[in-house]
């Protein structure tokens, strides 16, 4: 083939003639590449999608792109040998394309093995601690991993100028005052790093973890590398940087099981008849789908002069069944207590003995 374009631009100028060589036999390589990797990829996602298992399909989707273009730069390479012209362009940018293709790959295997892992681990299921714990442990090694491959990715790439790389061994020549310099500038951008090497391997939180932090009740929605968003009750977004779930006392409600107790306090009139209270909350609390059947329980817990506190315990499979339980629990109670027991809503009594003198006038 080179020979046949050879002979047809024999009797062009030889710069001509070069130029137009390489350009068809780059476009050639080029066509010959996407038709091998449209073949390719044709047998395997017939493959891919004759296996019951998802992860297969999401491989082959995440590698498609990178893989494409790695072919390109195979054909150009192999057509560089017999094209001088060709090699000379090559080498001038083969520095640049071959790290770059090479972390693509590596970061699209990277995110296609995460996402295949987190098939797995639903947290939609309502015991689903590992689950989340496995997603936490995932988005974190995964943007570390993805942070790891581009910064050596770039700096493969930068090596490839020569006066990058002489300005680097002189730096490392001389990098022992910079060294601490740097060290200092870059403290707590390092510290939340270290903080989220931590929080991938100790998980004091997980994704979909109920906590109250900084007195706001949310769901951790994202765990970064520096900061971790929560997603408030009310559709807020509170960003919270990570050091401040290793540094700082929280509370999370979900850390060993997403079951929950919930109360609800009455204030009731001293003379309430508590027994019938303890039967109709029963009655309410078993035929209310959000309990789990766990916790039961009415007490008295207070007594005041004017009034007395009565707690209503009840159980529930998560935070946000345990909130809704709560209310309609509630709700409840005060309109039977409003038809059925009105002496028990509370009452301030004053007594004295002018009173009673007017009473007996």
């Amino acid at each position: 083939m080179i020979s046949r374009i050879h002979d047809l631009t024999a009797d062009l100028p030889p710069w001509l003639g070069n130029s137009l060589t390489a350009i068809v036999v780059a476009a050639a390589a080029i066509v010959i590449a996407i038709v091998v990797h449209i073949l390719f990829f044709r047998v395997l996602k017939r493959i891919a999608q004759a296996s019951e298992s998802e992860t297969d399909n999401i491989i082959v989707r995440r590698l498609a792109r990178p893989t494409r273009y790695s072919l390109i730069a195979l054909a150009f390479v192999i057509a560089a040998r017999e094209v001088p012209a060709l090699d000379d362009v090559w080498q001038k940018i083969a520095g640049f394309v071959l790290p770059a293709l090479v972390g693509w790959i590596a970061l699209a295997v990277l995110r296609a093995l995460v996402k295949a892992m987190e098939i797995h681990a639903d947290i939609s299921q309502p015991d689903n601690k590992d689950a989340r714990r496995r997603r936490t442990r995932l988005a974190i090694l995964s943007r570390i991993g993805s942070f790891l491959i581009v910064f050596v990715t770039v700096g493969l790439m930068l090596l490839s100028i020569p006066g990058v790389r002489d300005i680097g061994m002189t730096l490392v020549a001389s990098a022992g005052l910079a060294g601490l310099a740097v060290g200092a500038a870059a403290q707590p951008a390092l510290k939340s790093l270290i903080a989220g090497f931590q929080m991938a391997l100790t998980d004091p939180i997980n994704i979909d973890d109920v906590v109250i932090i900084d007195g706001e009740w949310g769901r951790i929605e994202d765990i970064r590398t520096t900061y971790v968003v929560v997603r408030i009750w009310d559709e807020r977004r509170l960003v919270v940087p990570t050091t401040k779930f290793l540094e700082e006392t929280f509370q999370n409600w979900t850390r060993e099981s997403a079951e929950l107790l919930g109360t609800v306090n009455l204030h009731l009139d001293p003379l309430t008849s508590v027994e019938p209270l303890r039967n109709e909350y029963e009655r309410l609390l078993k035929t209310n789908p959000l309990w789990d059947g766990r916790v039961c329980k009415l007490q008295v817990t207070e007594s005041e002069p004017y009034s007395i506190e009565v707690r209503l315990l009840m159980s529930a499979r998560d935070a946000s069944e345990a909130f809704d339980l709560r209310c309609e629990i509630r709700e409840a109670m005060l309109a039977w207590i409003r038809e059925n027991q009105p002496e028990a809503i509370v009452r301030r009594r004053i007594e004295g003995t002018a009173a009673a003198e007017a009473s007996e006038g």
